[in-house]
């Protein structure tokens, strides 16, 4: 059997912006992360598709990336209406309470509206929109937080086990057993 090879990171999340310029003032401006790219195309890599696009990637504190295509030819109104946070959001975490604060006035001081912060018992947050549509969340961990993670990682198999059997029913009927039973 073949080891796993461990992922120490995530490189980048990708997402779909309206307007690169837009978007470089979000992040760059107003979250203070620096702009390492902005990659102009004129084909999709590994295809001989004709497409113009600008791959934006902007850095974290962690060396990650968090990237945005603008790719206005094939954009609709549809891809920048604000989704629900349980479909889509990024987590932008900063080291403390009193980091959390600053970057909330921060945020503010450029008007956009910036909620929170929000106890979730294990981090604080505060909630924002890009102007992609995209809900952006700043978040600190609390005191607890290690605590909280290793006490849910001893419990987080037989929690699924008892969500699953008591929502299998359900999704069954929304969404049949196909859907639910992937692995490949």
């Amino acid at each position: 059997m073949i080891e796993p090879r461990v992922i120490s990171r995530i490189h980048h999340a990708a997402y779909r912006c309206r307007d690169a310029e837009q978007t470089r003032w979000f992040y760059e401006d107003v979250l203070g992360l620096r702009l390492r790219a902005a990659l102009a195309f004129d084909h999709l890599p590994g295809s001989e598709e004709s497409r113009r696009y600008m791959h934006l990637f902007f850095e974290l504190g962690n060396g990650g990336f968090i990237a945005f295509f603008d790719s206005p030819e094939d954009a609709t109104p549809a891809h920048f209406e604000r989704k629900d946070s349980f479909d889509v959001h990024v987590a932008l975490e900063v080291d403390g309470e009193e980091a959390l604060l600053a970057m909330q006035k921060r945020i503010q001081s450029y008007g956009k509206s910036c909620l929170g912060p929000v106890d979730h018992g294990f981090v604080q947050s505060c909630y924002m929109y890009d102007p992609n549509g995209l809900q952006v969340e700043i978040t600190t961990m609390t005191s607890n937080h290690d605590e909280v993670m290793a006490h849910e990682q001893t419990v987080s198999r037989s929690s699924i086990a008892n969500w699953s059997k008591e929502t299998r029913a359900h999704k069954l009927a929304l969404f049949g057993t196909d859907a639910l039973d992937k692995r490949a």
